[in-house]
């Protein structure tokens, strides 16, 4: 009996080569999105021109994102992520320090125009009925309210109003997102400073507690 050929051995399949990490496409896709929904508001960017921007289909958008709302969820949660990134804990600080943060995150911001258009823009839509990113809105506000509120008590070591701080860090927030778009439009609106004078003045004026001055009155 002749001895069997044994039979050719398969060829091995190479492996694959790894795709794009996941986090860094996802991260490209979110800078994208930004960029999109800043230029051309929420309804009219097309998830179609976040995908060309990185080479992907609309379907590869899907596949990373689920949904346009999740997208926009997720573009607004990677603005505050990249505000606190290099922050110890990467979280917004306490006290004297959490108002030094808004004032640089102000500085950061006149680099990174793209999401700050994404910010504004969707924020401002937010307001309109039914629209994905209101409650992800609402949310941010009322969490950064308390935040703020709390290190201007710590701040005053306790003898700030709570009815007063309340305001103040509602204005804070008004005024830092007013200047925003006072910015986007005029580039010869100093941000930063503009930023910083506002938060100082509000800041004092809150210290100072039911004592203040009050020249409108």
């Amino acid at each position: 009996m002749d001895d069997a050929v044994p039979p050719a051995a398969a060829p091995q399949r190479r492996a694959r080569q790894p795709r794009r990490a996941t986090t860094e496409r996802r991260a490209e896709i979110l800078r994208a999105a930004a960029h999109t929904f800043g230029s051309k508001g929420y309804k009219n960017g097309s998830l179609a021109e976040v995908a060309d921007q990185v080479g992907i289909t609309h379907a590869g958008v899907l596949h990373h994102f689920g949904s346009k709302e999740a997208l926009l969820v997720e573009v607004l949660e990677y603005r505050d992520k990249e505000d606190v990134r290099d922050l110890e804990g990467q979280h917004i600080p306490d006290g004297i320090e959490l108002f030094q943060h808004l004032v640089r995150t102000a500085r950061m911001n006149v680099d990174r125009r793209g999401i700050v258009q994404g910010y504004t823009v969707l924020t401002g839509e937010s307001v309109t009925e039914d629209h994905p990113a209101r409650d992800w809105v609402t949310n941010r506000f009322t969490i950064l309210r308390g935040e703020i509120t709390a290190a201007i008590v710590e701040v005053g070591g306790g003898d700030v109003p709570q009815d007063v701080a309340e305001c103040a860090a509602s204005a804070i927030i008004g005024v830092m997102d007013g200047l925003q778009v006072q910015w986007l439009l005029d580039d010869g609106v100093d941000l930063p400073a503009a930023t910083q004078f506002a938060i100082e003045a509000i800041l004092t004026a809150a210290l100072l507690g039911t004592g203040r001055p009050h020249p409108l009155t």
